[in-house]
């Protein structure tokens, strides 16, 4: 992400306009030499400036270039660290593969594309100038036609910005369902919709197709129109010094001078194709920006008393999304050094719970306490410490098992430590290089990949260790040696299950039915209650 990719380079392949002292410099060449005076220096002159614009392109194509990257790198660096900063519900459904990607090549090109822009409308401008100090008749020809150029530009700036914009949003739309689709591939090809998959994932080429068709309709209508108004500027700033030349107030040399100004002012046309790619830029940052302007998860200065058992409360908690309440005034407390149990049925809420007991998300109402403490006036490095997970369906990133396992420095005796804890090293030991086998050339089953998961759990003494459900894909036999070393963990547990066997382990059970606290206490008191034993459908394991 940090390199940036190819930055594409606003302007390029477009014809350089002359400068306005070459073509003084060449006005005056051309009369001095139907007067036969002697116009070396004039000549060289010429050819030293004409020189000087090649050497100046060469320069801006290159600077473009590393300015374009440059500026890719550090929007996609700025966007994935807004992105890891804000809570994981700020970020559902952000595709940020596509901004980091796609998006922010355009945005990328955004300064050189500013800068075409600028360089685009200057040279015009300069152009006009020389026609007015040449002859002020012919520079008011020109300018005659200035309005309705403006117009032209205006309703490129509108109306292409609005098709790009579509545009982006389709194509990420596409990205996020390609994704969806890799990730269920296996469950694609086993139900057979495979057809059906295909397409809904290029549903969004609809939108697309009309978006691109729309865009290149807006400029293309806005090439057509300054195309065919400035060759006609030109022919009237000609007409005019014709007439003049022919009165006797312009030299041959004047003439010349005019028709070079008059290209040079014809060039203001060219600023519809600068000004697309200024609204390429923009549409591109205005997606990474969506990004870019998440809000971090707001964090305090505290750390943790010394000394705590890990005793967690949940005081008065509420959530609600999209105003559709989820947890109901839970309260609740963990014991320090306890496992408590969470279980429910589908949809009761327990993931959220557990979201919240270790704050990967906030309460809308109410507040949790470790150790008497906030963990909102907590510091984000001790909370870290003092809170660990493991998931149903953990994410392993680094380069071998060993990196997934360990996120940072750590001992091989406690890497070690952590993956018998977890039951891993059955497998582990098995791999070509053991724990330094590449995460690419270790297939990986279901239980497997949560054992690695618990593993990383392990990894360092905690105050709250939550696993959700991080052991839903292991045997039996495998689930009761986790269970056991879940029991030997310092701190204090809570473990969202279905199994039977993990609720009867625990020290306490906390039944969660349609976001509320529909019991707590003991496995083996509520198992009196049917509705509660329902909760476990047909399961017997022990």
């Amino acid at each position: 992400l940090a390199q940036g990719g190819d930055a594409r380079v606003a302007g390029e392949g477009e014809e350089q306009q002359p400068r306005r002292l070459e073509h003084s410099a060449l006005g005056r060449a051309v009369d001095l030499l139907i007067a036969r005076a002697d116009a070396g220096f004039w000549v060289l002159l010429c050819s030293a400036l004409i020189a000087a614009e090649v050497a100046t392109d060469a320069l801006v194509a290159r600077t473009g270039g590393r300015t374009g990257a440059a500026t890719t790198a550090w929007l996609r660096r700025r966007a994935l660290a807004g992105f890891l900063a804000a809570p994981p519900a700020a970020t559902t459904g952000t595709g940020l593969p596509t901004r980091l990607t796609a998006n922010a090549l355009d945005a990328g090109t955004a300064p050189v594309a500013a800068a075409t822009a600028a360089a685009a409308g200057l040279a015009p401008l300069g152009g006009l100038a020389g026609l007015f100090l040449v002859d002020p008749w012919a520079g008011a020809a020109f300018v005659c036609g200035v309005p309705l150029l403006l117009m032209i530009l205006r309703a490129l700036l509108r109306d292409g910005r609005a098709a790009l914009t579509t545009y982006q949003e389709e194509q990420g739309r596409m990205a996020r369902l390609l994704t969806g689709a890799l990730t269920g591939a296996a469950t694609i090809a086993a139900a057979g919709t495979a057809r059906a998959e295909e397409r809904r994932v290029l549903a969004p080429l609809a939108g697309m197709r009309a978006a691109g068709e729309r865009t290149w309709r807006v400029q293309g209508r806005a090439a057509g129109l300054s195309g065919a108004l400035m060759p006609l500027l030109v022919a009237a700033v000609l007409a005019v010094g014709g007439v003049r030349l022919v009165a006797g107030h312009l030299t041959p040399g004047d003439l010349l001078a005019l028709s070079r100004y008059a290209v040079l002012a014809a060039g203001a046309g060219a600023l519809a194709g600068a000004l697309n790619g200024w609204v390429r830029a923009k549409a591109g940052t205005a997606r990474v920006e969506t990004v870019t302007a998440l809000p971090p998860t707001p964090h305090g200065t505290r750390d943790l008393p010394p000394h705590g058992d890990g005793t967690l409360a949940l005081c008065g908690v509420h959530v609600t999304r999209d105003g559709i309440p989820l947890l109901h005034d839970i309260t609740l407390t963990l014991p320090g050094g306890t496992t408590t149990a969470l279980v429910g049925p589908s949809g009761a809420g327990k993931s959220l719970l557990a979201a919240v007991a270790g704050r990967l998300t906030d309460p809308d109402q109410g507040s949790v306490l470790l150790d008497g403490t906030d963990l909102r006036t907590l510091s984000a490095d001790a909370l870290r410490r003092a809170v660990a997970y493991a998931f149903e369906r953990p994410a392993l990133f680094g380069t071998t098992v060993a990196d997934a396992v360990a996120c940072g420095p750590l001992p091989e005796a406690d890497l070690r430590q952590a993956l018998r804890r977890a039951a891993a090293d059955t497998f582990t030991d098995r791999l070509p290089h053991g724990t330094r086998t590449p995460l690419a050339e270790a297939p990986l089953s279901g239980g497997e990949l949560q054992r690695l998961g618990l593993a990383r759990a392990f990894t360092r003494p905690t105050r709250l260790l939550i696993l959700d459900d991080a052991t839903s894909s292991l045997d039996t036999v495998t689930a009761h040696l986790v269970g056991r070393a879940l029991t030997e963990a310092p701190g204090t547990r809570l473990t969202v299950t279905h199994r039977l066997s993990a609720a009867a382990r625990a020290d306490q059970v906390v039944w969660l039915d349609k976001g509320r606290v529909r019991g707590t206490g003991p496995h083996h008191t509520l198992w009196h209650d049917p509705a509660y034993r329902a909760v476990f459908g047909t399961e017997t394991d022990t």
